[in-house]
């Protein structure tokens, strides 16, 4: 897609019949139903606690994190320690599913395959973009909006919900192959570790860091962008 041509529309309900990925059979929030569980799945939040996740580079949680209503929630704190938080355990292969609502101009972002080499969590894991499309400035470009490889490939298309809502994001890596998908559609296909790959960083904003996008596994990490925003239904699957 042309970035350039890139519109960003008044969010709308997406249609059953517009699904090109075949969402699984839904148990209770923060559940799995007996075929999830049959095929894999594990929760990464039970809606009580938060002891799959530690801040990163640390092992307690940073200031604002916390759950609230069944939620994983982070609420910008007046004071503390601030920072993302990770997976306490490292992922090679996996699909990840995650439900995000932002609130108005809302930025956040799920990462992925992250080492706690480098100084941020951005600075080696590629980014699938949390945001408010229509009240936030990121959503005027593709490359930068809602389920887009931050910075690096445009969603095809903006199918996110009203701003407040709770959208799906659905993450698939699998050696080089990274597939992501929002609310059921697939909106971004790419390969790492190939000549474009190396080419596209090499032009980009993480040109300066050498190990972006270059790991085989790492943590999973959600993001601390400053602003209000809510997780539910945490669940991977690790693949072959």
């Amino acid at each position: 897609m042309n970035a350039a041509s890139f519109k960003p529309r008044l969010s709308v309900a997406l249609l059953a019949t517009a699904l090109s990925f075949p969402l699984p059979v839904m148990a209770e929030t923060n559940g799995l139903s007996a075929d999830e569980a049959a095929d894999g799945w594990q929760l990464l939040f039970d809606g009580n606690s938060l002891e799959h996740w530690r801040g990163f580079k640390m092992e307690e949680l940073p200031a604002g994190w916390k759950v609230e209503n069944g939620t994983i929630v982070f609420a910008p704190p007046e004071s503390g320690t601030r920072g993302d938080i990770v997976t306490k355990e490292q992922y090679e292969n996996f699909e990840l599913v995650v439900e995000w609502a932002v609130t108005p101009a809302g930025n956040s972002g799920i990462f992925f395959r992250v080492s706690e080499d480098a100084s941020r969590t951005y600075s080696t894991g590629p980014e699938f973009q949390i945001l408010d499309n229509g009240g936030h400035r990121d959503g005027q470009r593709a490359e930068t909006s809602a389920a887009a490889n931050y910075a690096l490939h445009a969603a095809t298309s903006d199918v996110t919900r009203p701003v407040g809502e709770f959208n799906e994001a659905r993450l698939r890596v699998d050696g080089d192959q990274v597939t992501h998908w929002l609310n059921g559609e697939k909106v971004v296909e790419y390969r790492l570790w190939t000549d474009e790959w190396k080419a596209m960083v090499a032009a980009s904003k993480f040109a300066s860091m050498p190990g972006y996008g270059l790991n085989k596994r790492g943590h999973i990490a959600l993001q601390d962008h400053g602003d209000l925003v809510r997780f539910r239904n945490v669940k991977v699957r690790r693949l072959p």
